[in-house]
């Protein structure tokens, strides 16, 4: 089939000249050179520790307040679509869909059901891909950087849209996540794992002696709160913490790895769709970011470096390096509690792996997001007020109507 938008030689791409540098918290305390890269590498392995630790005092949290109960607090979500929407919203709100993986994955070691957090996490990669939408309305102004830069947005949109077209209505038939993660899940943690299921017991029996006087001194400052309100302080002191940790990450890891990053997109993306896919998830996976991957290629797509085609394959592959977050954070958790934590985790990583064997994989559904990006690019451009509805429906009020009429029925 022909492409939706012509190639582009991309022989020596270079990167926008607004670019500024970026400084380190650390460097506006005066350090420089050697000290400074160490304080900030420090600053990584701090903020890891921080995460693992802010994902375990959720799960305590959730169990302290649910008590036996949790599966009926999230009754209004057991409605799959419903659930959708709780992962497409919180993430929209939030920004980043780590956070709400991360999340996630505590809610569902203290509790949570496996069946409510898998529509969640398949509603985090919707939700995720407002940043780059909103980032390509900075080439409003040219109609031409316009079109291309809301359509290379939008594509990322549109594939994951048809990803849970696809597989929402495989996994309420027959299971197919929960069943594949939760083999995969007692394979690395369970009694029958072998070597693997030992090594995983055994990193996470270390992280969780690291991370468990944080936690405890967490868990004391706000024991002072009467019944259930000291697990639901836990839950919102957590998810604070995650916030932050995230935006810390992203911000140390941007001055660490941002440079070697763009080296990579650039030496990899206009070389076919393997390379493609394959930097998308190793610049996700540096940076910890999918909504800072896929945002870097908006300039580059706006200003004709890149073709839609070729940011493509990015994307997905941002996909799935997004999701080591999640695995790094099931680590909070030891014996039944990490294997439910790790499906969690297993969840999102096969989900967005089989989203790119099928929808990438097969050539029919390949071209689906691609004519929806370059048809909505179009349509946008013909009048701006088409691209304020996309955002505004897709990723608030979609979402808002639905769990609304679910709460009132």
């Amino acid at each position: 089939m022909t492409d939706v938008l012509p190639q582009t030689s991309v022989a020596s791409p270079e990167a926008p000249s607004t670019t500024r540098r970026l400084v380190s918290p650390f460097e506006r305390l005066g350090l420089t050179g050697r000290a400074l890269s160490t304080a900030n590498w420090l600053g990584v392995v701090g903020g890891v520790y921080v995460l693992i630790t802010a994902v375990e005092l959720i799960g305590s949290g959730f169990k302290a307040a649910t008590g036996d109960s949790a599966e009926s607090l999230f009754a209004f979500a057991s409605n799959p679509f419903v659930a959708l929407m709780v992962g497409v919203l919180f993430t929209a709100l939030v920004q980043s869909s780590s956070t709400t993986t991360s999340v996630t994955v505590g809610l569902v070691a203290g509790g949570l059901p496996i069946e409510i957090a898998i529509p969640m996490l398949m509603g985090a990669n919707i939700g995720t891909t407002l940043t780059n939408t909103l980032v390509s309305l900075g080439a409003v102004r040219d109609r031409e950087s316009f079109r291309r830069a809301f359509s290379a947005a939008t594509v990322h949109d549109f594939f994951n849209l048809v990803a849970v077209a696809i597989f929402l209505p495989l996994e309420m038939m027959f299971g197919l996540l929960e069943k594949a993660s939760g083999w995969l899940a007692g394979f690395a943690s369970g009694s029958d794992g072998g070597i693997v299921a030992a090594g995983f017991g055994a990193l996470g029996s270390v992280v969780d002696a690291v991370t468990e006087p944080l936690a405890d001194l967490l868990d004391s400052a706000t024991s002072f709160l009467p019944g259930a309100w000291h697990g639901v302080a836990m839950i919102v002191l957590g998810i604070g913490l995650i916030l932050l940790v995230i935006t810390w990450l992203g911000m140390l890891l941007k001055v660490l790895l941002v440079g070697r990053a763009a080296d990579v997109l650039h030496r990899s993306v206009g070389r076919g769709p393997v390379s493609g896919m394959a930097s998308g998830a190793l610049v996700t996976m540096m940076v910890q970011s999918s909504s800072t991957t896929t945002s870097l290629m908006i300039p580059l797509a706006s200003s004709g470096t890149f073709s839609l085609r070729q940011v493509y394959p990015f994307t997905v592959g941002a996909n799935i390096g997004t999701t080591v977050t999640a695995l790094i954070a099931a680590f909070a958790f030891t014996g039944a509690e990490a294997t439910v934590a790790l499906q969690a985790a297993f969840v999102h990583l096969l989900f967005n792996m089989f989203a790119a064997l099928v929808v990438f994989g097969l050539p029919a559904l390949r071209e689906v997001p691609l004519r929806g990006a370059a048809w909505l690019g179009r349509l946008a451009t013909t009048n701006k007020m088409w691209a304020a509805a996309w955002v505004l429906g897709v990723f608030i009020g979609i979402p808002l109507v639905l769990i609304g009429i679910t709460a009132a029925l």
